[in-house]
């Protein structure tokens, strides 16, 4: 059951290239899929989250973190009444215009592209991706997806004017994104802060004591916890 406030498949602005309803599959189940088996979403294998593999072959990749943003955003959308099926396609297709080398890498590219003139950003990449890039069809380039995927593509944790962007005006710019494009910078979030602790602990570049020190959350469960032990312990 969708709640009043979620975004409903029937009226969606549709796709660039019309195509034929699939006989059992929604249109935005079908983005979900032709994210999943595009050549940019298999390449956030190889690309780093925040550590390497160097030390660890155990910590986050571009990939990993991407599914774990899915399953947070598939959770929380389910009981807020919002389209799941929306909320995993803008999940798993939120990083793809990431470089490696995480947000260094980011940096690097957008220096060497000023020296030109432009800029590198990443949700600007990860449209062209999409749009031009993937070449998967004969009747047209990109993965032909639906307009509200394509627009939680821009709007992900970025604002983008029409003034400064003209190119990107059919994107509501003047609007906020629906609900479940909202859901992924909060599932994104979620995920990396809590990965990025986790990561960092195996590194060994945080210890548990700057942990509890610095997430009163981590504390509070921690000291809970702890209690219980030592009340097994007594008894």
């Amino acid at each position: 059951m969708l709640a009043a406030y979620a975004v409903r498949v029937e009226n969606s602005r549709g796709r660039r290239h019309p195509e034929p309803q699939h006989p059992y599959r929604n249109d935005f189940q079908r983005d979900r899929d032709r994210v999943i088996h595009s050549r940019s979403f298999r390449r956030l294998e190889a690309k780093t989250q925040v550590f390497t593999r160097r030390y660890s072959d155990h910590f986050r990749n571009r990939l990993t973190h991407t599914i774990e943003v899915a399953q947070i955003a598939r959770t929380v959308a389910a009981q807020l009444g919002l389209n799941v099926d929306l909320v995993e396609a803008l999940a798993l297709v939120h990083d793809v215009g990431h470089p490696p080398f995480g947000h260094a890498g980011e940096k690097a590219l957008d220096a060497a592209m000023r020296r030109h003139g432009s800029f590198f950003d990443h949700n600007l990449h990860a449209l062209r991706i999409v749009e031009d890039f993937e070449l998967r069809y004969a009747a047209f380039r990109g993965l032909n997806l639906t307009f509200e995927v394509r627009e939680g593509i821009i709007k992900h944790s970025h604002d983008y004017t029409a003034d400064n962007y003209p190119e990107l005006s059919e994107y509501l710019l003047d609007q906020r994104p629906p609900l479940e494009a909202q859901l992924i910078d909060l599932a994104d979030e979620i995920a990396y802060s809590t990965a990025d602790l986790d990561d960092g602990y195996e590194a060994r570049l945080l210890t548990l004591e700057q942990i509890r020190e610095g997430v009163p959350v981590f504390e509070l469960f921690f000291a809970k916890w702890s209690r219980f032990i030592r009340t097994r312990s007594i008894n």
